[in-house]
Order: structure tokens, then C-alpha cells, then sequence
């Protein structure tokens, strides 16, 4: 385990207010004490953290056992401190593994990422509760407790099986991803080639599972035909479990106004993501620029500008980024695509899914799990009410689950799904009629 920097722990401690409690606001800020008052309500649900794979690539085998209260600030976002600080009520952690990996593999290492969540409760049964239910969430709330739930950020991980979905789902999972980076046999990605035009049948015997079951259906990472696709066969709300609004950002990774539209008909949610290639479009033009000029340094075959001079490539890149600054990403245009769903889909279908330890780099102001309570303060200033921060921060997450869960009690007489990619695929055409 990376050490803790001391330096930071007095700047951060000082910031920390007790949880729920309404009097440990800072008086010179106006909006703590309306803030802490929604937050002892409503539990504050972010949609999903990638703090189990980040302990997993960075610590090791060291995860299982290393202390949690206080991680360095360099290496995470996430700790119990600063989930403290943050007023965190309820967390979907993401359990992501590679979908470059061969899906048996993703499956194994799937596994052992639901057993690091499930150590979280074990080892610090005073902070984390496992919760399956809206009311489990609201009982560890209650008790003054971080609701832990689960969510499979990608369709490869069940090896296109219904029966592993359905392990995952008695191992405690909330929802699974569709899809993450890459096209897989059954769906099609939004940052990857599309093969079926959405879903194939397997595809829409997942969704169908997935209701059956109680799980929800997360359409993060997915293209917008297989978003489609899901909306219109789905009993159940969906769930956009970390993405933005296309409309302030365009990349496929998020959400277009017609996609909003049709979420708010079926209920669901779409929970902000933080990452500032999806926040800003000036930030993911340069990205965009970026790797590109990367790769005419480093162009395979043939190679590029400086291939085999590393420090020739490295020296010049730096000189494109001095003409080229990174376009500064800000708490602000977080709350501007807040806004903007809740303008175009309704206040009842926005939520948070901020990313945290799932991405390089975050937007000035909320740079750790301890800052939630000023991206709140940020809406309230614009104008939002207490009922409505109140829906943002947890209630439309939880309305979802809950739905979520009645569908499931609505389908208990039906068949468990037993079909594969061949049985309900088989030769099927590239694109649908």
C-alpha cells in the first residue's frame, strides 16, 4: 500500500463534518446545514465507484487486509474518511474487470471483485452494510451506515450464461452493465464496431433475466441502438449508471436528449458521470487531438516521428501540450449536465455516478468522494429545492429499485431463463430487418 501523505491529512481532517449532522457545518457556508438536513432524509447514492479494481491494480493481494480509513489522496479517491466527509449514504461499487480479457477469466476475476466488496461489511461493519433492497439501503441509513451495493460494469462478464448472472445476482449484485468498451457476441458498444444492430435475442433474454431477477438493467457503455432496444422490451426502470448529456458532451458514451426522453417514459435514471471527457467537449476534442498526435510519433507499422526515441516522442509531446493546454473541466459543467437532464427527462430521472477511482482525472472541485456535498451546494445555488436535491442525491435511485424490485415479485410464476448465444442466436444476421 502506497503511505498516506501526511502533508494532506490536516486540511483534510479540518473538512471533515460528522455525518448527518447539521450543526458540524462550516457557518460561513450557507448551504451545509440545508445539505446535511437532506442528506440525514435520504440516503446520498452514487450510481458507481471503481474502488474494488483500483485496490485490486494498485495494492495487490495487500487489498484484503490493508487499513482503509485514510489512502493516499495521489493514488485514491475513495476512503472511509472521505466517504465520511462526503456524506456518502449508499455506493453501487462497481466490480469491473477488462473486457480484453477472455470472458472465463472475466468471470474468476468477477468473483473475487464481489468478495472484496463483501470484505468491506466484514471489516468494518461500523461503515458498510450490504444492501440489496431500497429498504436495506434506507435501514443501513438509518443506522447510520454505507448501504454497499453491486454493480457488474460489463455484459462479458457472464460468459454469456444466464445461470452466472444469476450466481452473481445471489452473491449480491444490483445490476449489470450491458456492455463496457468492447462489442460483445450479444450487444453492441458505443465506443467499439457494432455487429447487431443493438441486441441479438440473447441480448433481450438478458434484459428479461435481469427483471426477473430484480437486477437492474445499467445502459452505461452501451450504443444507442442496443438503448434502445433495452427501453422498449425492459418491464422494469433502467438505469444509466455513470453518464452524461450528449448534448453538452458528444461522445457515445453519453446520453442523447430523444435517449432522455424515452428514460424518463420508462422511469429510470441517468446518474452523472464526473470523468471530464464526458463532462466537457472542448476536453474531449483535445483528448481526441492528443492521442492522435501520439501516434504519429509512435505510428506501427512503419513507425512514426520518433520511433525508437522514447525521449525524442516524450520531448515533444510536451511541447504539443505546452502550445495545446488541457482545457480545465470544473464542478460547474458537472452541475450543468445535472441540470440539463433534469430540464429534458424531468428531475425525477437525474442521479450521480461519479466514476471515482475509474478514471485518470477528475473536474476541478471534485477531486474525491469528500466533495459531494459541494456539487449539492453548487445546484442550490442555481436554484434547486431540498425535495428536489433530495431526488438527485437518492430518491430516484431508490424509486428505481424499488420498481425494479415489484416487477421481479410480478414475474416470480415465470421460467428461468436457460438459453445460450447459439440456442437463441444461432446464424443471425448482421443487422436486423
Amino acid at each position: 500500500m502506497t503511505s498516506l501523505r501526511l502533508a494532506a491529512l490536516p486540511l483534510l481532517l479540518a473538512t471533515v463534518a460528522l455525518p448527518f449532522t447539521a450543526s458540524a457545518a462550516p457557518a460561513s457556508d450557507p448551504y451545509a446545514a440545508r445539505i446535511a438536513k437532506v442528506l440525514k432524509a435520504t440516503p446520498l447514492i452514487d450510481g458507481h465507484n471503481d474502488w474494488p479494481e483500483a485496490m485490486a491494480g494498485k495494492a495487490g493481494d495487500a487489498r484484503w487486509t490493508m487499513p482503509l480509513e485514510q489512502l493516499d489522496p495521489s493514488q485514491y479517491h475513495t476512503d472511509i474518511t472521505r466517504l465520511r466527509a462526503g456524506q456518502m449514504g449508499g455506493q453501487f461499487w462497481s466490480v469491473w474487470v477488462s473486457a480484453d480479457l477472455p470472458e472465463l477469466q472475466q468471470v474468476k476475476d468477477t468473483v473475487e471483485q464481489i468478495e472484496l466488496v463483501h470484505s468491506l461489511a466484514r471489516r468494518y461493519p461500523q461503515d458498510f452494510t450490504l444492501a440489496t433492497s431500497a429498504a436495506e439501503v434506507r435501514a443501513a441509513h438509518k443506522a447510520g451506515r454505507i448501504a454497499s451495493m453491486i454493480g457488474v460494469e460489463g455484459g462479458g462478464q457472464i460468459d454469456g450464461s444466464l445461470a452466472v448472472l444469476r450466481a452473481y445476482h445471489d452473491l449480491g449484485a444490483g445490476y449489470l452493465t450491458l456492455t463496457h468498451s468492447r462489442t460483445i457476441a450479444w450487444a453492441d458498444s458505443a465506443t467499439d464496431n457494432p455487429q447487431h444492430d443493438g441486441l441479438t435475442p440473447f441480448g433481450e433474454a438478458v434484459v428479461h433475466e435481469l427483471n426477473r431477477l430484480g437486477m437492474l438493467v445499467d445502459l452505461a457503455h452501451v450504443s444507442e441502438g442496443v438503448m434502445l432496444d433495452a427501453l422498449k422490451i425492459s418491464k422494469a426502470p433502467v438505469i444509466f449508471s455513470h453518464s452524461s448529456a450528449r448534448a453538452l458532451c458528444d461522445t457515445p458514451r453519453n446520453v442523447s436528449d430523444a435517449i432522455l426522453k424515452q428514460v424518463a417514459a420508462n422511469g429510470g435514471v441517468v446518474m452523472v458521470n464526473f470523468a471530464p471527457q464526458y463532462v466537457s467537449e472542448a476536453r474531449r476534442v483535445w483528448s481526441a487531438a492528443r492521442s492522435a498526435e501520439m501516434a504519429r510519433y509512435n505510428a506501427p507499422p512503419f513507425g512514426g516521428l520518433y520511433i525508437g526515441d522514447p525521449e525524442g516522442a516524450k520531448k515533444a509531446l510536451a511541447e504539443w501540450e505546452k502550445a495545446n493546454p488541457e482545457p480545465v473541466v470544473t464542478l460547474s459543467m458537472v452541475a450543468d449536465h445535472i441540470d440539463h437532464i433534469a430540464k429534458v427527462a424531468g428531475v425525477d430521472h437525474v442521479g450521480i455516478g461519479s466514476d471515482f477511482d475509474g478514471v485518470g482525472s477528475l473536474p476541478q472541485g471534485l477531486g474525491s468522494v469528500a466533495t459531494y456535498p459541494a456539487l449539492l451546494a453548487e445546484l442550490m445555488r442555481r436554484g434547486w429545492s431540498d425535495a428536489d436535491i433530495a431526488k438527485l442525491a437518492g430518491e430516484n435511485v431508490l424509486r428505481v429499485m424499488a420498481a425494479a424490485e415489484k416487477v421481479a415479485e410480478g414475474m416470480k410464476g415465470e421460467p428461468i431463463g436457460n438459453g445460450t448465444v447459439a440456442s437463441l442466436d444461432g446464424a443471425k444476421p448482421a443487422t436486423k430487418e
